[in-house]
């Protein structure tokens, strides 16, 4: 198969660019670098089922070719950078959908979005279901983030029903490892630079509030397969056991060795105080589950934070 995956110099696209590639597909493989690292997709450099497109989903896309799956996983997808761009979030999710999804229509081909937990907000029910309709403040700070993401489910559920796209939709957890930007401000890259540095991990709140955390080679499997299936409705993707804030710092202190002492901030708006994804579906349907717990997963993490701290990875 053929494969357009938007995003692919980020964090997940490029881990998904790369097991796709392991199975014998083709990738063409669309950036614009807003939030993306070359660095991410340099090892793809002279593969010949690789193909890299330089562009803005926003805008017109250029002749692809014959598609036989789209994946629209392209968007700033941290606190740090949809606060920082966040008319290209609303965009992402609204005119880069339409533009991916009428390049799918345009080929028959299947397309899947990756969504978002954000979209359930600071839920009211736990774990979170799917068919949960959320507690989403339209006009906080994260909306921009989190209406992008609703919207893109929106319209790719409309060209399923209007056009017959085949569509499938992933509400994406929590997600860690190797290729995280260290400043991006999500909870692993900052606990993980302050504990590496020596500084003090800063726990928002009172550190009870809860996480669930999947290692990046179980989410894109489970993409893949969701990639595959006939389920149009949106699938949960994410680990589902749960952390609190403060033993997740206790983790990552002892896994580094760090004398780093803990210090407590306010909790930014609209924060979400438990985050848990209910994954039935996704073992129903997809036969997936998370294979890797959060110390395996943690090491390799580790390990690369200390290599660009080190200046090994450019």
């Amino acid at each position: 198969m053929r494969f357009v995956i938007s995003g692919a110099a980020g964090f997940v696209p490029s881990h998904l660019c790369d097991l796709i590639l392991s199975q014998g597909h083709r990738v063409v493989g669309i950036d614009n670098f807003l939030t993306g690292n070359a660095r991410n997709i340099a090892h793809l450099t002279g593969n010949r089922d690789f193909e890299f497109i330089e562009a803005d989903v926003c805008q017109p896309l250029p002749g692809l070719g014959e598609v036989d799956c789209v994946i629209h996983a392209a968007s700033p997808a941290s606190p740090k950078d949809y606060y920082e761009y966040p008319l290209e979030t609303l965009d992402v999710g609204s005119l880069g959908s339409r533009n991916l999804l009428e390049l799918a229509r345009a080929n028959s081909a299947r397309y899947l979005v990756t969504s978002t937990s954000e979209c359930y907000g600071d839920p009211l029910e736990h774990p979170q279901v799917e068919t949960y309709w959320g507690n989403v403040n339209p006009v906080g700070p994260r909306s921009c983030y989190d209406e992008s993401k609703r919207f893109a489910e929106a319209i790719t559920m409309a060209y399923h029903r209007k056009h017959g796209v085949r569509t499938n939709i992933a509400r994406i957890f929590n997600t860690y490892g190797p290729r995280m930007k260290l400043n991006d401000g999500r909870v692993v890259p900052q606990f993980l630079d302050q504990a590496l540095r020596g500084n003090p991990i800063t726990v928002y709140g009172d550190g009870k509030q809860t996480r669930s955390f999947c290692y990046v080679s179980d989410l894109v499997r489970g993409l893949l397969l969701l990639s595959q299936s006939d389920e149009r409705m949106p699938v949960n993707l994410g680990n589902p056991v749960e952390r609190t804030m403060v033993e997740f710092a206790e983790v990552i202190r002892r896994m580094t060795g760090t004398q780093s002492e803990i210090v407590f901030e306010p909790l930014p708006q609209d924060d979400p105080k438990r985050r848990r994804p209910d994954i039935s579906k996704a073992k129903r349907l997809l036969g997936w589950e998370p294979e890797v717990d959060l110390e395996d997963g943690l090491k390799p993490t580790i390990a690369y934070f200390q290599s660009i701290q080190a200046g090994a990875i450019a």
